[in-house]
C-alpha cells in the first residue's frame, strides 16, 4: 500500500483545480474514476459560475462497494452473494458559507426531494459513462439546491430567529491523499464451510428455534472531490463474522444469542477452535436462560461489564455529543449547557479517535484517514477528567465549535452529519474485577438490597434526544445475573430493559475495574450504517432502573424439533 498525503497552497490549488484534468496515483497509474469527478466538478463550477445563482461549495463522493456474503441455517447454506456496486453523492450548495441551501425549514416535519443522494454509476471506466451520470446529477442537484436556497430566505423572514446562528457550512484546508488499493483476500470456500458447520452445531439442540452464523467481507474504495480543491482516494476493508441463535421461554419470551467479531482482515478473526467454544458457550447459555427465573422491575446497584458499558456509553452519551443535534431546534441538546462543566465522575474521561485501529491488540473498526467530507480524522477528547470538553464536529459548524474535527460520516446514498468513530472510555483510577464486585455486595447492604445486577452482555439500543419526547434511554440487554450481597452464586435472570435519563446515570458511576471490553459494529442514524467501536472498562454504577422487557405472546411450537428424535421414532 502505497500514499502521499500535500496540502496545497491557495496559489498551487487555483493552478491546480483550473488547468489539470488528469488524476494520478503516486507511481504513475491514471485514476479513471477520480479523473471524471474532477473533471465534471471543474466544468460545473465555472459554466453554473455563470448563472444569477452560482453554486459557492461543489463536492462529489463516490463509494466503490465490493462485498461478499454468506449465510447458513443450521447447517446448510442459507444465501451466498457477491456484489459490486459504485454511488454517487452530490453535495451542491448555493448562497454561502454563512448562510445556503441546507440550513433547516423550520416548522416542517418532513421534505420531499431535498437535492439529488445515492446515484448508481457504471462500475467500469468509461469517462463518457461516468461524466454522463455526473453531469446528470449535479443538473438535479443545482435545480433542487437553488429552489431550496429561497424557501430558506422566506423561512428565516417568519420564524423567530434560530438559537444557533452559526454558518452552515465550515472554512476547511484542502488536502490531497491517494491511496493505492491494497490486496484483499479472503478464502470464500472455507468460510462457506465455517458457516455452515458453526451454524450447524445447534440443530441438535431442541429447544433452539434460530440458528445461524453469517460472514461479510466489504472493500470499500472512497472517492472524493470538492471545488476547495480536495482529491482523495482511500480503502477501508472490513471482515464481519455472526453468530445467532434463539430460543424460547415457556412463557413465551424471545431469547437472542449473538457473537459478533469484526477485523479489517480474515486473518484476525478469532480461529475457527475459538468460535466453535463460543458456539458451545451460547448453546450451553440458551439452555440456561430458557428455565431462568423472570427478572422483576428494579432499582439498585448494578456491575455493566466492559462491552455491555461501552454500547451504553455509545447509546446516552455518544448520540448527544454529535455536534449537530446541537443546531436541531427539536432537539434536546443535552450536553450544550454543561461545556466546560463536569458530567461524570473524575476519574473518567471519554474520548473519539478514528486515528487508532487497534486497541489491546484487538482491530477496533470505527478507524479512518479521511472522513467523508475529505477532512482528516482527528482524535477527539469529548470529556477530560469529568468535564465536558468537545462535540464530535462535521463541517456543520456550531456555536463555539467553527470547524470540523473529522467527524462528518455516511453511508454511501446518505447526507453527511457528525457521527461516532472508536469511542474510548478511559478510567485513572481503576480496581482489580473481584474488588469491583466485592464493592457492589457492599453497596447492595448499604441500601438494604438483596443483590445487585450484572450486566455481562448487551445487544444494543436506543435513546431519545427530541424535545418532544422525554429524553431517556433503553438500553437491551442479552445476559444478566444477580450478584448476592450475602456471597450466594449468581444466578442467571432474563426479561429486563435498563432504562434512565442520561445525567442522573452519569453522576451514578462510582467505580471501575481494570479490564477493557470492546464491542465492533455498525451504527444506525441519520446518515445510515457506519463503523463504529465502543470500548471501556467494566463499571460499577450505584442505582440503576430495569423494566420488564416486551415478550411475544405466542405458545412455544405445538410439534418437537424435527431434527431431533422423538418417542416415535422420526427425525
Amino acid at each position: 500500500m502505497h500514499s502521499f498525503f500535500v496540502r496545497l497552497s491557495p496559489a498551487l490549488l487555483l493552478l491546480f483545480f483550473f488547468n489539470s484534468n488528469s488524476v494520478y496515483s503516486q507511481n504513475g497509474k491514471e485514476l479513471p474514476v477520480l479523473q471524471a469527478m474532477q473533471s465534471e466538478l471543474q466544468r460545473s463550477m465555472i459554466e453554473l459560475g455563470k448563472l444569477p445563482t452560482p453554486p459557492y461549495y461543489l463536492s462529489y463522493g463516490v463509494h466503490d462497494v465490493r462485498s461478499t456474503y454468506i449465510a447458513a441455517s443450521f447447517g446448510d447454506l442459507l444465501t451466498q452473494n457477491v456484489s459490486d456496486r459504485r454511488i454517487l453523492d452530490v453535495d451542491l450548495r448555493v448562497g454561502s458559507y454563512e448562510m445556503d441551501n441546507t440550513r433547516a425549514i423550520r416548522g416542517v416535519a418532513f421534505e420531499m426531494g431535498q437535492g439529488t443522494r445515492g446515484v448508481l454509476m457504471p462500475i467500469g471506466n468509461d469517462q463518457r459513462a461516468l461524466r454522463t451520470i455526473i453531469w446528470n446529477s449535479t443538473d438535479k442537484a443545482y435545480k433542487s439546491a437553488s429552489e431550496r436556497l429561497g424557501k430558506v430566505l422566506t423561512n428565516r423572514q417568519v420564524k423567530v430567529r434560530e438559537e444557533d446562528t452559526s454558518a452552515d457550512l465550515s472554512h476547511e484546508k484542502p488536502h490531497r491523499f491517494i491511496q493505492d488499493p491494497a490486496p484483499f483476500q479472503f478464502d470464500t470456500v472455507a468460510w462457506r464451510e465455517r458457516v455452515k458447520l458453526l451454524s450447524g452445531m445447534f440443530k441438535n439442540s431442541p429447544h433452539i428455534y434460530t440458528a445461524e452464523a453469517t460472514f461479510h467481507a466489504e472493500y470499500i474504495t472512497k472517492y472524493f472531490v470538492n471545488s476547495e480543491g480536495t482529491i482523495i482516494q482511500s480503502s477501508e476493508p472490513i471482515v464481519k463474522l455472526f453468530i445467532i441463535c434463539k430460543t424460547k421461554s415457556a412463557d413465551g419470551m424471545s431469547l437472542p444469542l449473538y457473537n459478533s467479531y469484526s477485523a479489517y482482515s480474515e486473518s484476525r478473526l478469532p480461529t475457527i477452535g475459538k468460535l466453535i467454544a463460543d458456539a458451545n458457550d451460547m448453546i450451553a447459555l440458551s439452555e440456561k436462560l430458557r428455565v431462568a427465573p423472570l427478572m422483576e422491575t428494579y432499582s439498585g446497584p448494578a456491575i455493566l461489564s466492559g462491552r455491555s458499558a461501552g454500547v451504553f456509553f455509545h447509546e446516552i452519551f455518544g448520540h448527544r455529543a454529535e455536534g449537530h443535534r446541537q443546531k436541531d431546534a427539536n432537539s434536546s441538546q443535552t450536553f450544550k449547557a454543561f461545556l466546560g462543566k463536569s458530567i461524570l465522575p473524575d476519574f473518567i474521561s471519554v474520548v473519539f479517535d478514528p486515528t487508532v485501529s487497534e486497541l489491546r491488540g484487538e482491530d477496533i473498526v470505527g478507524a479512518y484517514k479521511f472522513d467523508d467530507e475529505g477532512v482528516p480524522g482527528q482524535k477527539v477528547v469529548a470529556v477530560e477528567n469529568g468535564v465536558f470538553k468537545n462535540f464530535l464536529q462535521s463541517r456543520s459548524p456550531i456555536e463555539y465549535f467553527p470547524v470540523s474535527n473529522g467527524h462528518g460520516r455516511r453511508q454511501a446514498g446518505f447526507k453527511c452529519v457528525s457521527r461516532q468513530s472508536n469511542l474510548i472510555v478511559e478510567a485513572s483510577k481503576t480496581i482489580p474485577y473481584d474488588s469491583l464486585v466485592a464493592s457492589l455486595r457492599r453497596e447492595c447492604k448499604k441500601q438494604g438490597k438483596e443483590f445487585g445486577l450484572l450486566f455481562e452482555d448487551i445487544q444494543g439500543g436506543f435513546t431519545f434526544t427530541g424535545r418532544t419526547v422525554p429524553n431517556a434511554f433503553n438500553v437491551l440487554p442479552l445476559v444478566v445475573y444477580k450478584i448476592f450481597a450475602d456471597g450466594r452464586p449468581n444466578e442467571l435472570v432474563r426479561g429486563v430493559d435498563l432504562i434512565g435519563t442520561p445525567l442522573t446515570t452519569f453522576n451514578n458511576i462510582t467505580a471501575a475495574a481494570d479490564d477493557m471490553g470492546i464491542f465492533n459494529g455498525v451504527c444506525g442514524a441519520e446518515s445510515g450504517g457506519v463503523p463504529v467501536s465502543a470500548s471501556s472498562p467494566s463499571l460499577l454504577v450505584s442505582t440503576i432502573e430495569v423494566q420488564k422487557k416486551q415478550k411475544s405472546q405466542a405458545k412455544l411450537p405445538i410439534l418437537s424439533n424435527p431434527s431431533i428424535e422423538t418417542d416415535g421414532g422420526a427425525k
